[in-house]
């Protein structure tokens, strides 16, 4: 949610940045919407000293006995009209905060400027692709060979884009939950959180998902209750309409959860294997923190999540989204890539991102500081990492010729084996 005051008085200046990522969808209707409500304003303010200056001088007519009927009923009809402006008012803030919710965020000033993906800017590259000696398997081939992941069954008792994990599939997905909360946790500094994986209409407005990415998530039926989308959301929103002391920050949060998305408008896009999912399981970071420090602190946290990629031994680049790519909420984004040899490119496998004071406004999140001033958190999270994505990129870059996968070293005390091989 945007600040109304700054919106207002930096008009032209927020419609060239949001023009910049290509949402100019409600800014002439905001500016209409702004003169018809402040001409109401100005009636109803105009109107309301009339009527005062008038009850004071039927006021002191009335002490000097003259029939003032005809003027009390001029002030009625006055006060009837007030009473129609102020509901006007009441309606056209609704309104107003109905179009706010709709705008996206104000990319920031280092965001580079571009229309789409191919526009985003690598900052860094760490590892080089293996080179193989063998055709390299995609895991969707990879993991029924190994009796470890079984989409067929899935499908038969879910649906499609679902996944059945066995044996030593299931002890791997496992096993990077623990690695990467062990890690976050133990090192990084982060506090580990394990929140319902349901949330009320309310915590999803608070994020941002809510109004307007209703066709992206799932819906319980009589109920408001929503299945979580990411762990952002009620992690995020554990503050909601709190304000927290300016000594606490940063608060820095990590949770496993799983995820349930309905990947609206997606259809056709990595349609094999678990790439792309209806349920999949994440490792989020939350940050809370002053907004001069949300920068610095956007930095450390990208840094967190490629640091469990080192960890692995997978190859990855970082890239910062173009203006044209952002999310929603977002006011600066990394995308972290790692390298799938199955599908021959690098895939998304976390995305970490400054919302700025955005969020906290639309979850009324505050922080008060030494003189006692309330002002906006900033919030800030990203995936450390996609488990499942995290798994894909295992499987396929540590797979072998004779069909097993070698375990990268920092994961084998947690699955208790050094290699996957095929069911005997």
């Amino acid at each position: 949610m945007h600040d109304l005051g700054f919106f207002r008085a930096n008009f032209e200046k927020v419609a060239q940045r949001l023009a910049a990522r290509g949402a100019i969808t409600g800014l002439e209707q905001f500016r209409e919407l702004d003169q018809r409500r402040r001409a109401v304003i100005t009636e109803a303010e105009e109107l309301k000293a009339r009527r005062n200056a008038e009850s004071a001088e039927i006021a002191t007519l009335r002490k000097a006995g003259a029939d003032t009927t005809e003027r009390q009923q001029q002030v009625r009809e006055i006060g009837n009209r007030i009473a129609s402006l102020d509901e006007q008012i009441k309606t056209l803030d609704d309104q107003f905060r109905e179009l706010l919710a709709g705008i996206p965020n104000l990319p920031h000033e280092s965001v580079p400027a571009g229309g789409g993906p191919e526009d985003n800017v690598e900052v860094r590259r760490c590892g080089e692709p293996r080179k193989f000696d063998f055709e390299p398997k995609a895991h969707w081939d990879i993991g029924p060979e190994l009796g470890i992941l079984d989409l067929e069954r899935a499908a038969k008792i879910t649906g499609a884009r679902f996944a059945v994990y066995w044996g030593a599939g299931a002890r791997l997905e496992r096993a990077l939950i623990n690695f990467m909360l062990d890690v976050h946790t133990r090192e990084h500094g982060y506090t580990e959180v394990l929140p319902p994986f349901m949330v009320n209409s309310a915590s999803l407005f608070g994020t941002g998902n809510l109004p307007k990415f209703a066709d992206d998530l799932f819906k319980c039926e009589k109920h408001d209750l929503w299945l979580i989308p990411t762990a952002e959301v009620p992690v995020t929103n554990l503050y909601r309409d709190e304000t927290l002391e300016a000594e606490r920050l940063p608060v820095s949060l990590c949770a496993y959860t799983p995820c349930f998305r309905s990947e609206a408008g997606s259809y056709g896009r990595d349609v094999r294997g678990i790439i792309r999912q209806h349920q999949f399981q994440k490792v989020e970071l939350v940050k809370f923190t002053r907004p001069e420090d949300s920068y610095d602190q956007l930095e450390k946290l990208t840094a967190d999540a490629e640091d469990i990629l080192r960890r692995l031994g997978l190859p990855f680049r970082t890239v910062v989204l173009c203006t044209g790519d952002m999310g929603f909420s977002s006011a600066k984004t990394y995308d972290i890539e790692v390298w799938l040899p199955g599908q021959n490119g690098y895939k998304e496998i976390s995305s970490c991102s400054n919302f700025e004071a955005f969020q906290a406004r639309r979850a009324g999140i505050r922080f008060k500081g030494a003189k006692g001033k309330s002002e906006f958190v900033h919030t800030l999270n990203g995936s450390a990492l996609a488990v499942g994505r995290t798994w894909v990129a295992i499987v396929e870059n540590y797979q072998q010729k004779d069909g097993s996968v070698l375990i990268p070293e920092a994961l084998r005390p947690y699955l208790g084996a050094e290699r996957i091989t095929r069911p005997s």
